[in-house]
């Protein structure tokens, strides 16, 4: 980092407490507008934050944190939540190098890009350091000059949208794959971003000899143009690991599935999986399935499409289910991969026994497929503000 100009400084917050900066180099920050570059502490974020700083060093002077448990930041503290980082990470850059405002500016992309709302930012001159002193082993201790009350010092706060959290989840996912697996690919917003990271791992070289199966259309070309090799479950019956997002989840990981459309070839894929991996945010979780109110599909043949959907709302009269065929925007049926409709089923309350439900859905002549994935999940990996969370079919 000492070629794009940026040096290491380290800041003791509190007793306990140190937070290693990369900071600008006293040539190259002037007459630049400042910037706190808070890198993803997982997945892409380890791997490029380098990238983003070098993009961003052309116009901005930057500095890097790294946040604590990683590289040169370690506490002795017990609490590694989101805000206990922002604290110390976009804190301890305006206390230490004595700046009185600071704008943070997570960037949990691989693609770097300047971040226009630091443009307001300028700090003053980096601490000095002189090079008859320095060597890579100097550690800087800077103290602040009066006992730090992180949490009552005022920041903007990092807020993390659905889609970084499901990117969390899908990188830890994305951690259980292994050079020459046959993968199942699921299909969805989540999914997405297990494939892309997959993609992004096989270019890099650190990903060989994988093979992808994948449960849609819009899977497989999303494969296709990252350069992932593919096959379906004639030439590979057998896969290693499949790994796909949920809709919901309850307590004992069982899911409701396929609001994307795809619920068939999901569960055909992920049956034939040894393992099966569920990436969701922590907005899926239910008490009991079709808990969240929201659509739990049933893939019907067109045939007499309107008689199934009266018998399946007739099945579910005691819970309060409305059935609906899922229409495109244009006001069509939605037609899905295997040219059957969808009916979805919403639930005013909870479905009392998911397993007899599944049985008396797929008892019905001219359904193809329901979306109640039970008992397939071997784990669910679940992204919330506070953290990752793993939980697994036998704990």
């Amino acid at each position: 980092m000492r070629a794009v100009g940026l040096r290491p400084y380290t800041v003791e917050i509190e007793e306990g407490t140190l937070m290693r900066f990369w900071i600008p180099c006293d040539a190259v920050w002037k007459n630049k507008p400042a910037v706190v570059l808070l890198h993803g502490f997982c997945g892409d974020g380890i791997i490029n934050w380098q990238c983003q700083a070098v993009a961003l060093t052309k116009d901005y002077a930057v500095y890097v944190p790294d946040l604590l448990f990683f590289g040169g930041s370690v506490t002795d503290k017990t609490e590694r939540s989101l805000e206990f980082q922002a604290e110390c990470g976009g804190c301890t850059a305006p206390l230490s190098l004595s700046v009185s405002r600071v704008n943070l500016i997570p960037i949990p992309i691989p693609i770097p890009i300047p971040i226009p709302m630091a443009s307001s930012l300028y700090l003053p001159s980096p601490p000095s350091l002189s090079s008859a002193h320095y060597n890579a082993s100097t550690r800087l201790i800077h103290r602040t000059s009066n006992s730090l009350k992180l949490r009552n010092h005022s920041i903007r706060a990092i807020t993390l949208t659905q889609d970084d959290l499901k990117k969390l989840a899908a990188d830890k996912a994305v951690e259980s794959v292994k050079s020459g697996m046959v993968l199942g690919l699921g299909t969805g917003s989540t999914a997405a971003f297990v494939v892309a990271k997959l993609g992004a791992l096989l270019a890099s070289g650190q990903l060989t000899n994988i093979v992808g199966v994948p449960t849609s259309k819009r899977t497989e070309e999303q494969a296709r143009s990252l350069g992932i090799p593919l096959s379906v479950l004639d030439d590979n019956p057998h896969l290693d690991l499949a790994i796909d997002g949920a809709d919901e989840v309850d307590p004992d990981l069982n899911l409701v599935k396929g609001r994307g459309g795809a619920l068939l070839r999901e569960k055909m894929v992920e049956a034939a999986s040894d393992k099966f991996i569920v990436v969701v945010d922590d907005t899926k979780l239910v008490d009991g399935l079709g808990g969240s109110g929201l659509a739990m599909p049933v893939e019907v043949v067109q045939f007499c499409w309107k008689y199934n959907l009266v018998r399946l709302q007739e099945l579910f009269k005691e819970e309060g289910c409305d059935a609906k065929l899922r229409l495109e925007e244009s006001g069509k049926p939605y037609v899905t991969d295997n040219s059957n409709y969808i009916v979805d089923l919403y639930f005013k309350t909870p479905i009392r026994d998911s397993v007899a439900a599944g049985a008396e859905i797929s008892s019905l002549e001219g359904v193809v497929e329901h979306g109640l994935f039970l008992n397939m999940a071997s784990s669910v990996i679940i992204a919330a503000k506070s953290g990752l969370q793993v939980k697994d079919k036998n704990n």
